[in-house]
């Protein structure tokens, strides 16, 4: 592990806003979102340490199935090695360090481009051609190191540090809450990648509360929103909720006829989860989606965008047409969130904005900050 970033002062704004009471609340000051500082100690204490995700397992279905990121700065190679386990691995040759595979593909071995060292899908030394007049030069011990990776409710679920407990573990009070709605089982429909230019946090916290949704969205789901049958109770230490209840004009967030395991009010509850740092998942008995944020700059962030159906819903003759109906909706209001987002960041770069109260409906958002103040002070 690196050495970390010296403490910005910005924490201490941080410290002093949420000295009062949630009822008192305010947004967190402007600095912690626009520092370079800030985001350098994120990149240690959070993305480093936490874990993160690289979308659906089923992204990577057979074997040699892989895909490419970044976690802190590093680069990493996930895939299904030939027995069907998930790995990740250290996207960096063994011998001059160029990046090993880019974007996302199916291979049999890893080829380094600059000078052909190849590796098994376990990270273990295939072949080093030219290598033969090197006496000190022995296969045996050369590897790609190896990243933890483990599939959590359907989730590839990744972290670099090695001493931080499994994602069951840390999320157990969730299984309590949404075991029952059977994540794993959801089948993933589509997912894709964009780079919007705000801050990771800003976007964060818009997933996180709903309270923006009749304004925002006005013009596709803004209307169908009641605040106040929205329940916002205090989060959880790796994670926090809400949920919203929809009515019967939105079929595909109900439970289907053959959904016999959600009663009562769980057959129309929409839930929004919030795992730490990074993965934000609308879960509904019919479908869900979700955001994987990685940031990239104070003002610059990447986006990992998919979702999809629960299998009773698949094998409806009108289920393509409904999930087309539905992705056009969810892509609207993503591009709703895109310019409220971008202009929240812009604010927060102005001279003249600053933090404003919370509303009851923001409950979520001081818990993610209590989050962030916790892991970034030493």
């Amino acid at each position: 592990m690196k050495d970390s970033p010296s403490q910005p002062a910005a924490l201490e704004e941080l410290r002093a806003t949420l000295a009062a009471p949630f009822e008192e609340g305010r947004a967190m000051p402007k600095s912690l979102y626009t520092s370079p500082e800030v985001l350098a100690l994120e990149q240690e204490r959070l993305f480093a340490r936490e874990w993160v995700s690289a979308g659906r397992a089923s992204r990577l279905a057979v074997p040699g199935d892989y895909l490419t990121m970044e976690i802190a700065g590093e680069p990493v190679i996930v895939l299904r090695d030939r027995e069907g386990r998930l790995h990740a691995l250290s996207n960096v040759c063994r011998h001059r360090m160029a990046l090993l595979l880019e974007g996302e593909g199916n291979t049999r071995t890893i080829t380094c481009p600059y000078h052909a060292w190849s590796y098994n899908l376990d990270g273990t030394l295939r072949g080093a051609p030219g290598m033969g007049r090197n006496a000190a030069f022995s296969r045996e011990g050369i590897a790609l190191p190896e990243i933890a990776c483990q599939e959590w409710k359907g989730w590839i679920m990744l972290c670099l540090d090695p001493q931080t407990p499994p994602p069951s573990e840390r999320l157990g009070a969730l299984d309590d809450l949404i075991g029952h709605y059977r994540m794993e089982d959801y089948v993933e429909l589509f997912h894709e990648t964009f780079r919007w230019k705000t801050n990771w946090k800003v976007l964060g916290e818009n997933f996180m509360e709903s309270y923006h949704l009749p304004a925002c969205h006005a013009g596709t789901i803004g209307g169908a929103v009641d605040l106040e049958e929205m329940t916002c109770p205090p989060g959880e230490e790796g994670f926090n909720y809400h949920w919203i209840l929809k009515d019967e004009t939105a079929r595909l967030a109900l439970a289907h006829d053959k959904n016999t395991w959600l009663t009562g009010e769980d057959r129309r509850k929409t839930w929004l989860v919030s795992i730490y740092p990074s993965l934000f998942i609308t879960l509904t008995p019919g479908y869900f989606w979700y955001l994987s944020l990685t940031p990239v700059a104070p003002g610059e962030v990447d986006v990992l965008y998919g979702g999809g159906l629960a299998p009773e819903f698949l094998g409806e003759t009108e289920a393509e047409e409904n999930f087309t109906a539905l992705k056009t909706l969810l892509d609207e209001v993503n591009m709703e969130d895109k310019a409220c987002t971008e202009a929240v960041y812009r604010g927060l770069s102005s001279r003249l904005g600053a933090p404003g109260p919370l509303s009851h409906l923001e409950r979520p958002n001081w818990d993610f900050a209590r989050y962030i103040l916790s892991r970034l002070t030493d």
